[in-house]
């Protein structure tokens, strides 16, 4: 495609690298952009720019954050000796949203998959480890994915830690086989919390 801009041209490809969004869609965007009030467009960049130089990495969970430790972790109400672990921050914002988790979290950043490349070296696994090493840790709910890479990952944790005093338990599965947890309803979600069931390796 041929833009009379070389400007827009290249606005338009860096926002067609988005996903989901393609040439025509990334067009309509840049142009929409260029007939709102300067103002908004700059305020769209600046923000874009804070998101990627300004945001941190919960040193205590792997949350997002805008300070070293986010305000999950940060808040005295918050039961630490359960711990919920899931696979990315999107998860957190879903078991958030149903308002029925009141322990904490420990995001894993994905999930065993030999396919991807994905082992569990490259997981924040050993974060889990310390936590139960300070004796933290009462009950470690794996708030997982209902897919194969889900439940590897789920049993390679149980397998690691089954030594420890704690109990292992995992949501209910009010979550269909192969969904993702970000993309179910809050009702299921908050039911799963609640319902959750003792872990054993033959899950």
């Amino acid at each position: 495609m041929d833009y009379p801009s070389k400007v827009l041209g290249k606005a338009v490809e860096e926002i067609s690298g988005l996903p989901g969004i393609g040439k025509k869609s990334a067009l309509r965007l840049a142009l929409h952009l260029l007939k709102q009030p300067q103002s908004q467009a700059i305020a769209l960049g600046d923000s874009l720019k804070k998101l990627v130089t300004e945001i941190k990495y919960c040193k205590d969970c792997h949350n997002f954050s805008d300070s070293e430790i986010c305000d999950i972790c940060a808040n005295p109400k918050r039961n630490e000796e359960i711990l919920c672990v899931v696979e990315d921050v999107r998860d957190v914002m879903a078991i958030e949203n149903t308002g029925k988790f009141r322990g904490k979290y420990l995001v894993l950043g994905g999930k065993i998959s030999p396919m991807e490349g994905i082992g569990p070296n490259q997981l924040n696994i050993s974060s889990i480890e310390r936590k139960l090493e300070n004796k933290e840790i009462k009950e470690l709910i794996f708030a997982l994915s209902a897919t194969m890479e889900g439940d590897t990952t789920a049993y390679y944790i149980y397998r690691k830690f089954k030594n420890f005093e704690v109990n292992f338990s995992t949501i209910a599965r009010g979550i269909s086989v192969g969904d993702e947890l970000e993309y179910a309803d809050e009702i299921s979600l908050g039911r799963s919390i609640q319902n959750r069931l003792p872990y054993n390796e033959k899950d």
